[in-house]
C-alpha cells in the first residue's frame, strides 16, 4: 500500500470503527452493568476474535482475492444470529444479579467480533481496496490487518471506558439501560441482514 493512501486508510478506520456497531454497542453494555475491570475480560475476547477474523481475511485475501466475494454475505447471517441471541440475552437477564456475567464474557467477546459482519466485510474492503491493487503480499496484508485493530478493538475500548462511565447510571434504570440495548442490537442485525 502506498504511504500516500495511509490518511484514506485511517479516516475509513475512524468511520467505520468507532461508529456503534454490534461490538462496540455490546461492550458498551457489559461496561455498564458489569464496569470497566470486569469487562475486560470480554474486551479480551472482543481483541481475540478480531485479530482471528482479521488474519483469516488477510490470508482468504492473499489466496484467492476476488474470487471470495460471493461466500462472505454468508457471514452476515451467522453474525445476524448471533447479535439477535445476545440481544435476547440482555433483554432476558435484565434486573437479575449475576446474569451479566454468562453474556459479558471472553468467549461471547470472541464469538461477536468472529461473526460481526459489519467488522469483517471492512476487513475486506481494506485489502481490496488499499492492498491488492498495489500488491499480494501477505506481509502487505497483515501490515493493513494489523492497523485494522484501531477499528475493531480500539473502537471497542473506547465504548468500555463510555460504559464505565454510565455504570452509575445503569444501575439506577437498569430494565431500561437492558430494554434499550436489547432493542439496539437488535437494529443491528436487521441492518445488518437487510444492507
Amino acid at each position: 500500500m502506498p504511504l500516500s493512501l495511509l490518511p484514506s486508510l485511517l479516516l475509513a478506520i475512524l468511520l467505520v470503527g468507532y461508529t456503534p456497531g454490534p461490538a462496540n454497542l455490546f461492550a458498551l453494555h457489559c461496561s455498564m452493568k458489569c464496569g470497566v475491570r470486569k469487562t475486560m475480560t470480554m474486551w479480551m475476547g472482543l481483541l481475540a476474535g478480531f485479530s482471528i477474523a482479521a488474519v483469516i481475511a488477510a490470508l482468504v485475501t492473499h489466496f484467492v482475492g476476488s474470487m471470495m466475494g460471493s461466500y462472505v454475505g454468508y457471514l452476515k447471517y451467522i453474525g445476524c444470529a448471533y447479535i439477535l441471541y445476545l440481544s435476547w440475552q440482555i433483554y432476558r437477564s435484565s434486573g437479575k444479579a449475576g446474569e451479566s456475567h454468562k453474556t459479558c464474557n471472553f468467549v461471547s467477546g470472541m464469538i461477536v467480533q468472529l461473526t460481526n459482519a459489519k467488522i469483517i466485510l471492512f476487513d475486506l474492503m481494506a485489502y481490496t481496496t488499499f492492498v491488492l491493487p498495489y500488491s499480494n503480499s501477505l506481509a502487505d496484508l497483515l501490515i493493513v490487518a494489523a492497523l485494522l485493530e484501531l477499528a475493531g478493538p480500539g473502537a471497542n475500548l473506547l465504548y468500555v471506558f463510555a460504559g464505565g462511565k454510565l455504570h452509575n447510571f445503569f444501575h439506577r434504570y437498569p430494565r431500561q439501560i437492558d430494554t434499550t440495548m436489547a432493542i439496539l442490537l437488535a437494529s443491528c442485525a436487521v441492518y445488518i441482514l437487510f444492507s
